[in-house]
C-alpha cells in the first residue's frame, strides 16, 4: 500500500499538473503563431509590390517585418540552444528534469510558442522586461531548469538557480532543491510548519498557472481573430492595383487601417504571456535599492542581488511571522544542494539575507 501523500506533496502535484496544462497550451499557441507569421508575411509581400507607398507607411511596415523576422530568429535560438543544451548536459543527466516540455516535443512549432510565451526584444527595444538573451534564459529554465540555462543560454553555473524567478523557476527548483533541505528536520512540529510555508507556496502559484493559462487561451483566440482578418484584407488588397496613387482615398485610407492591423497581429506574436513572468523583477530590485529609508546594508545588496530577487519571487506574497523565518533559514542553511548550486558557501548564507529579502518585498507592496 503506498504512502499517504502530504499536503505539500500534493500541492506540488497539483502545480506540476498545472505546468503540464500550461505547456499544452504554449504548443497550441505556437501552431497559431506559426499561421499568423505565415499570413502576416503574406499580406507584407502584397504591400512590398506597391508603388509610392508615403515614405512613413513604408517604414511602418518595414519596422514590423523586422520585429517578426527577430520573433522567428529567437525561437529559432531558443529551439537551437535547448538542443544544444540537452546534449551537453545529457552526461549529468539534467536535461529534461524540468517543468516543461520534453525533449522530442520541442520543435519549431512549440519553440513558437515558447518565445511568444516569454517575449523577446524588438529591434533592439525590449517589449517585456526581459531582454533578449534573457527571455531565452527564461524559456530554457521554463524548458529544462537551471542546468540548461546554464549549458545554451551561457550563464555561469552558479547563476543558473538565480535565473529561475517567480512560478517558472520555482516550480522547478522547488521540487528538485529548495524541498530537499525539509529532510533535515528531526522535528515534526518543525517540519510540518515549515512544509506548510512552502504548500503556501505552491498554492500561489497554482494561481498563476491558472492565469496563464486563462492568458494563452485568450492570446489564441484573438490570434485566431485576427488572422482571419489579415486573409480578409489580403483580398481587399489584391483588387487595389499596385500604385498607391492611381488609389482611391478610401482604398488608401484602408491600406492605413491594414497596416494599424498588421501592428497589432505583429504584437501578438511578440508580447509576452505575463502571468509567467516573475513577480518581482530586477527594476523592482533597482527601485528597493535607491529606497532612502532601506534598512538593507547597500553592500548586502551589491554582492546577494540575485539571490535577493529570486528569493523576493519565491516569498512573494507569502506572509511570514518570526518562526517561519527562522525555520526557512536554517532549511536553506543547512541545503547543500542549494547552496551548491547558488555557488555559495554555507558562511556566507546569513539571516540578513532574509531580512534583506522581507525588506524588498515590504517596499514592493507598498509602491504597488
Amino acid at each position: 500500500m503506498s504512502k499517504k501523500k502530504s499536503k505539500l506533496q500534493l500541492a506540488q502535484d497539483k502545480a506540476q499538473s498545472a505546468i503540464n496544462k500550461t505547456n499544452e497550451i504554449i504548443e497550441k499557441l505556437g501552431s497559431h503563431t506559426n499561421s499568423l507569421y505565415s499570413v502576416l508575411n503574406d499580406i507584407q509581400e502584397l504591400f512590398d509590390k506597391i508603388r509610392n507607398v508615403p515614405n512613413e507607411k513604408r517604414l511602418q511596415y518595414e519596422k514590423l517585418k523586422d520585429i517578426r523576422l527577430n520573433w522567428k530568429q529567437q525561437a529559432e535560438k531558443i529551439e537551437k540552444d535547448y538542443k544544444n543544451a540537452t546534449v551537453k548536459n545529457a552526461g549529468a543527466g539534467a536535461a529534461g528534469v524540468g517543468a516543461g516540455v520534453a525533449v522530442a516535443a520541442l520543435g519549431p512549432t512549440a519553440a513558437m510558442g515558447i518565445a511568444t510565451t516569454f517575449g523577446v526584444a524588438s529591434t533592439g527595444t525590449a517589449i517585456s522586461t526581459l531582454s533578449g538573451a534573457a527571455a531565452t534564459n527564461a524559456a530554457l529554465a521554463w524548458l529544462g531548469g537551471g542546468a540548461l540555462a546554464a549549458g545554451g543560454g551561457g550563464m555561469a553555473a552558479g547563476n543558473a538557480f538565480l535565473a529561475l524567478a517567480g512560478p517558472v523557476g520555482w516550480a522547478i527548483a522547488g521540487v528538485t532543491l529548495i524541498t530537499s533541505g525539509l529532510l533535515f528536520w528531526k522535528s515534526k512540529s518543525d517540519k510540518k510548519h515549515i512544509e506548510d510555508v512552502f504548500t503556501l507556496i505552491s498554492e500561489r502559484d497554482v494561481k498563476s498557472y491558472d492565469l496563464a493559462i486563462a492568458e494563452l487561451y485568450e492570446r489564441i483566440s484573438r490570434i485566431v481573430d485576427e488572422s482571419e482578418k489579415l486573409k480578409d484584407a489580403i483580398v481587399h488588397i489584391d483588387t487595389f492595383g499596385l500604385d498607391y496613387n492611381k488609389m482611391n482615398e478610401a482604398q488608401q485610407y484602408e491600406l492605413g487601417a491594414y497596416v494599424n492591423l498588421m501592428s497589432s497581429s505583429t504584437q501578438l506574436l511578440v508580447h509576452p504571456i505575463m502571468g509567467l513572468h516573475p513577480k518581482y523583477s530586477a527594476n523592482d530590485f533597482i527601485k528597493f535599492v535607491s529606497w532612502k529609508e532601506r534598512k538593507t546594508d547597500s553592500k548586502l545588496c551589491t554582492d546577494f542581488r540575485d539571490l535577493i530577487i529570486s528569493l523576493s519571487n519565491l516569498l512573494y506574497k507569502i506572509d511570514l511571522n518570526s518562526r517561519d523565518k527562522k525555520l526557512l533559514y536554517k532549511t536553506f542553511k543547512r541545503n547543500k544542494k542549494m547552496l551548491k548550486s547558488l555557488n555559495m558557501k554555507k558562511k556566507e548564507f546569513t539571516p540578513a539575507i532574509l531580512d534583506a529579502v522581507e525588506d524588498a518585498l515590504e517596499y514592493s507592496y507598498a509602491d504597488i
